[in-house]
């Protein structure tokens, strides 16, 4: 380490701050932020890092800068702001190229209200950033229908009104605008209207309702009943509306509520906004990961983002573990209850969103996706590699009646039907799992040893413990224990057995490696049923043909290699049947069926 850098490290503040660390180019390589910057910066330095990626940053750094200030909140979004304008090579990197549309109430007399994706600090008010031109859309035909505004851009000062200098246009007679252009419309009224949808758009339905309630039973009391029915629909399709947002607890009210999944290298956080008891927002970010982040980590930077991004002040945030957000805002951890649903219902939708990436990058880039899923295959079943080349047994019998096995491979997560293998049981009598299991094991990493062919990286036996010790020793016998990894499935529930582990480990049904697992296992079960039920036909054809006088195994065989079945055999002339099996025993063969035959009738 530089003696430069050693003295800056001594000279570090005990303070709240964001730090930033520089390579011999003077290259920003990282931004972080810490409550004590002496303490957090100077363990970099002093302890082993797991991660490679880290230990190789910490290797570049060759001068650190930091800037203090009040509070930890204050340094997450000075950190948050560094990282967005100056995207340093190690830091999480959040992944949005978009530009969100929003919803734009104008700062003007009569103000418009418009969908825009041009933010413009003009003293206009913009609500958003909403997830999808299409929630927008739907938005403007709610507010419009319930309140006529005005469409046209003209300035409509109060001078020109007066003036005249505007005719109503199409709007107005079709009912969609009330004509302030003409002063048939007050700016009071107006504004009333504003007001109402300022409400709206920030989730508060009920006094809208109540005014417009109001109104009807007031046209319904003085008998203007077609007047009354309008203002009665207005009613039904903001009711409508307001059942879409999902209506949590009316208790709960101005809270966000923040989740994470993550894989190897990305996470993705999603954000609930609650007001009024309705959930009125949710957005999910993804995060790249640089430097094998913590969930917490990738959390805090999510939760900074999105709250800067939607300008929410809420005080009240709901997360699934304690997070540090400052002093400012309270974190809860809910256990149970209407709390607790809504956490799990933001971590769906986070894995749901994962999972759509997932089939995104599938079509678009398959490379990618294959090397993400591996990498989540690794992390997910605990292994030392990525399972490139993962093999599956499984066994198939009928109260032990020609025993077979079958194993078949996956190489980067797809099938290599080449490379399957079918097995005869040769040294076990009866119906025993256990054992044959372990000779298959056996036989088939003795041959790939002797052969010199490439291991894999993983084996799956279909079953629980029993199947899985059977299949540890056959490594043991091979000397391949600790050299491939070996895991159990067992049917029931899906779960995973390692040797040595008293419990199973369950994953996510819906994730992609249990996906795979469940791929492996099913395709393992078809094969090994296929290839039992054609040695059974076999058997019962070349068991009926024995029991012609006369007629041995050997016969039998060589005509059903010839004819391929019994019912040809049967249609056979004896000329025929001579010509593969000679003509004394086609004799013997052609009249046991014809008399077979004659006998039905």
């Amino acid at each position: 380490m530089a003696s430069n850098l050693e003295l800056q490290l001594k000279t570090l503040p005990e303070s709240p701050g964001v730090y930033q660390y520089y390579d011999k180019d003077d290259r920003l390589l990282y931004v972080g932020k810490a409550k004590n910057l002496k303490k957090r910066v100077t363990s970099y330095f002093t302890k082993q890092h797991e991660s490679h990626r880290i230990a190789v940053m910490v290797k570049k750094i060759r001068s650190i800068k930091h800037i203090i200030v009040n509070s930890e909140t204050d340094a997450l979004l000075l950190e948050n702001n560094l990282i967005k304008n100056h995207q340093p090579r190690f830091n999480v990197m959040l992944r949005d190229d978009k530009t969100y549309p929003w919803l734009c109430i104008k700062n003007e007399r009569f103000p418009r209200v418009f969908l825009t994706r041009n933010v413009i600090r003009d003293g206009s008010e913009y609500f958003g950033p909403y997830p999808s031109v299409r929630t927008v859309r739907i938005l403007l035909d709610l507010i419009r229908g319930l309140y006529p505004l005005r469409t046209c851009n003209y300035d409509l000062s109060e001078e020109k009104i007066q003036k005249g200098k505007y005719k109503v246009c199409l709007e107005y007679h079709l009912g969609n605008c009330l004509g302030p252009c003409e002063a048939y419309q007050t700016e009071e009224d107006y504004n009333r209207s504003i007001r109402a949808i300022k409400k709206i758009v920030k989730g508060n339905f009920s006094d809208s309702l109540q005014d417009f309630k109001k109104q009807m039973k007031d046209l319904a009391e003085k008998q203007r009943f077609e007047e009354a029915q309008a203002i009665k629909e207005k009613i039904d399709r903001l009711e409508k509306y307001q059942a879409k947002s999902t209506v949590v607890n009316p208790k709960i009210t101005d809270v966000d509520v923040f989740t994470i999944v993550s894989d190897p290298e990305f996470g993705y956080v999603n954000f609930l906004q609650l007001k009024h008891g309705a959930i009125i927002r949710s957005n999910t970010i993804e995060l790249k990961k640089k430097l094998d982040e913590s969930d917490e980590e990738l959390l805090k930077l999510g939760v900074t983002e999105i709250r800067q991004r939607f300008s929410s002040d809420s005080k009240t945030v709901y997360t699934p573990f304690d997070v540090d957000l400052g002093e400012e805002i309270n974190v809860y951890v809910p256990q149970v209850g209407d709390k607790k649903k809504l956490i799990d219902l933001s971590e769906r939708n986070a894995k749901y969103y994962r999972m759509e990436r997932f089939k995104q990058i599938k079509m678009v880039d398959p490379d990618k996706h294959t090397n993400r899923l591996m990498a989540q295959m690794k992390e997910d079943l605990r292994l030392t590699e990525e399972p490139r080349h993962i093999e599956c047994f499984d066994n198939s019998n009928i109260q032990g009646s020609n025993p077979v096995a079958a194993c078949v491979v996956f190489k980067d997560g797809k099938a290599s039907k080449k490379d399957y293998r079918k097995f005869n049981i040769k040294s076990v009598t009866g119906p025993d799992d256990f054992a044959s299991m372990e000779e298959v094991v056996h036989r088939r990493y003795k041959r790939l040893l002797e052969e010199d062919q490439t291991l894999p990286q993983l084996i799956i036996v279909d079953g629980g413990k029993g199947q899985l010790s059977s299949g540890v020793k056959a490594l043991e016998r091979l000397g391949l224990r600790g050299r491939i990894a070996i895991i159990g499935i067992a049917k029931r529930l899906e779960e995973l057995y390692y040797p040595g582990d008293t419990y199973p480990l369950y994953l996510d049904k819906k994730s992609e490696t249990l996906k795979v697992i469940q791929k492996l296992r099913d395709e393992a079960h078809r094969f090994g049923i296929t290839f039992h039920r054609k040695k059974r036909s076999k058997q019962a054809l070349e068991t009926d043909l024995e029991t012609i006088k006369g007629i041995g195994r050997q016969t039998a065989v060589d005509l059903l290699k010839e004819f391929r079945s019994l019912s040809r055999i049967k249609k056979a002339t004896e000329k025929e049947l001579a010509e593969v099996i000679g003509p004394a025993k086609a004799k013997l063969v052609y009249q046991h069926y014809q008399q077979n035959e004659k006998a039905t009738f």
